[in-house]
């Protein structure tokens, strides 16, 4: 069943309706091969135009004077300032699928325009077979929404509805998804409902009630009191999980969102996905990445969602161990000082900041507590697109920590039962970096260098031209995974530990995790971690010496029936980890 939706056009066996919200608007023509006046009712402007089909190319006149795309556009073949498309979503789809449950849930973070040196959807379903067989169950894309330029992260998307025509066309994320679920792979999107990009959206014109007074770090705060700014964003989520088919959303950084409305647009948006859910019998997961660690809007088990989302990506668990990796304490990891007491906290409970004071945020208390929550709650990683290219030179972990280290860290990631998050390449222990990068014009492009230049002042003081400038296509480049390095030593053996890890965690760690509804325990001492979870009857155990010299075994230190790494030693060697199920 096609929900109908308020926004973009509406294509019928007898032409399209064409609707646009513009209350600001005097006059609304729809430029096709001739101007049409658009009928006013109210704050909407509308008309049909018989004999028109899918593939049509479209623009509004507003006031006479600004020529604008359509914000509801369903595609731009010519970019953000370009004409917009109808689009007819009837797709022949070859693969029935209902989604998977959330206990089975490895994620693999995707940027499409350099996951292949093509940078395309078409490319990346040549890549899904290797997805399949390493183990990865839920392929995540960073934004698709279209964004100015041929190529950008994705965060600064102006037309929300729209899949960027950088890396093809509607029918050809289609086609991956597709060929994802034909080999029992999720497909995720992160999508963004807390700014705007800085070129090609026009809602401030034509709706400036959009917007409120606040700011966000990235622009204008949208204005979520608004009921039809609220369905625009509504409307999207459901857009995506219906004409395309994805298992799951992850919404970027929702603490950004400043006007959230009442009820809360997080409250809205998930109800209206499990209606969806419902209807159709699939399995579809929301997640949040949310700094305010706001425990009371997770529930991992609510199935479908019904108001809540079913995990947050967990940067506490990646700020502790990158500090552990790298003794690095610039910014926010200055938080991490104490990095023992966070481990404990991030494999025990979750959240490391669950009510407590935040140096970095000038002693303000950040987060909830998460002790109540299943471990199913927390995606976590030691590795995603924003902790390496919101770095300078947009290092991976993999060129800053000892190699021994990094891989006992991927070890207990992929053993401890929350799902884990890997981005892409790291299976094989990539190296190429992950800077940021975008294609804007003139004066913009010159604001974004100028903006990074504030904002990494001691770095370029210390590299100076040596830190990729955003804008160069060679930045872009860098960032191109070189899939020709699978087949040397070093990385075909981290690919066959990841293969392994993640063998292991499909048969032994998984079918535990719903049972996994109470906090679990963790001590970190002197290197050696020991950590639990109990799952009903049995219990998850994971023991490993995290530093460079040997380190006794606990003691009394009853262990389970061996799932990696057999029966642990007196002594422990540097960088070991090992993992039993006990009952």
């Amino acid at each position: 069943m096609t929900r109908p939706s308020q926004f973009g056009p509406l294509l019928a066996g007898d032409g399209v309706t064409f609707r646009l919200w513009a209350p600001a608007a005097k006059t609304v023509e729809l430029l096709l091969d001739k101007p049409v006046e658009m009928a006013r009712r109210g704050d909407w402007f509308t008309v049909k135009a018989p004999r028109v089909k899918a593939g049509a190319r479209y623009r509004f006149r507003i006031d006479g004077e600004l020529e604008i795309p359509d914000p509801g556009s369903h595609f731009q073949p010519e970019d953000v300032a370009g004409p917009s498309e109808v689009i007819d979503h009837a797709y022949a789809w070859r693969t029935e699928w209902l989604g998977r449950p959330w206990q089975d849930s490895v994620f693999l973070e995707a940027h499409v325009g350099t996951f292949t040196p093509q940078g395309t959807y078409r490319a990346m379903i040549d890549k899904l077979d290797h997805l399949a067989k390493t183990g990865i169950t839920a392929l995540e894309l960073m934004p698709l929404s279209d964004f100015p330029g041929r190529w950008n992260w994705g965060y600064d998307g102006v037309l929300p509805y729209a899949p960027d025509s950088s890396y093809g066309r509607p029918e050809d994320l289609k086609a991956l998804i597709d060929a994802a679920h034909a080999r029992g792979l999720m497909v995720f999107l992160d999508v963004v409902y807390n700014h705007f990009g800085p070129e090609g959206n026009y809602l401030g014109r034509i709706a400036p009630s959009s917007f409120s007074e606040a700011h966000t770090p990235w622009g204008g705060a949208i204005n979520y009191t608004v009921p039809e700014v609220r369905a625009f964003a509504v409307e999207n989520a459901v857009h995506w999980l219906e004409h395309y088919r994805f298992d799951g959303l992850r919404l970027d950084a929702v603490h950004a969102i400043v006007t959230p409305g009442e009820p809360e647009l997080l409250t809205e948006l998930s109800q209206a996905v499990g209606a969806l859910a419902r209807e159709t019998g699939r399995h579809i997961h929301l997640v949040l990445e949310n700094d305010d660690n706001r425990a009371a809007v997770l529930a991992p088990q609510e199935d479908p969602p019904a108001g809540r989302y079913r995990a947050q990506w967990n940067d506490d668990y990646h700020h502790a161990w990158h500090v552990l990796l790298t003794g690095e304490a610039q910014g926010y990891y200055g938080d991490y000082g104490d990095v023992g007491t966070h481990i404990e906290r991030v494999l025990a409970e979750g959240f490391a900041y669950q009510g407590m004071p935040s140096p970095h945020r000038s002693g303000a208390k950040r987060g909830e507590p998460s002790t109540s929550l299943a471990r199913g709650a927390f995606v976590n990683f030691i590795q995603n697109h924003d902790q390496i290219g919101n770095r300078p030179m947009g290092e991976r972990l993999t060129t800053l920590a000892l190699p021994r280290a990094v891989e006992a860290a991927l070890t207990v990631l992929l053993l401890q039962p929350s799902p884990p998050l890997l981005f892409m390449g790291e299976e094989w222990g990539a190296t190429e970096p992950f800077p940021f990068f975008c294609d804007f014009k003139g004066e913009l492009a010159d604001a974004v260098r100028q903006g990074r230049k504030r904002e990494f002042a001691e770095a370029y003081a210390r590299h100076g031209d040596e830190i990729p400038d955003p804008l160069a296509r060679e930045t872009r480049d860098l960032a191109v995974l070189d899939w020709n390095i699978l087949s040397e030593p070093a990385h075909a053996e981290r690919l066959s530990l990841t293969r392994e890890l993640l063998r292991i965690r499909c048969e032994r760690v998984s079918p535990l995790l719903p049972a996994m509804t109470t906090k679990g325990q963790a001590a970190f001492e002197t290197g050696r971690l020991y950590a639990e979870w109990p799952a009903g009857r049995a219990t998850l155990m994971l023991l490993a010496n995290l530093s460079d010299t040997p380190n006794p075994l606990p003691a009394q230190l009853q262990w389970g029936e061996p799932v990696w790494n057999g029966v642990p030693p007196a002594t422990l060697p540097p960088w070991s980890v090992y993992a039993a199920v006990m009952g």
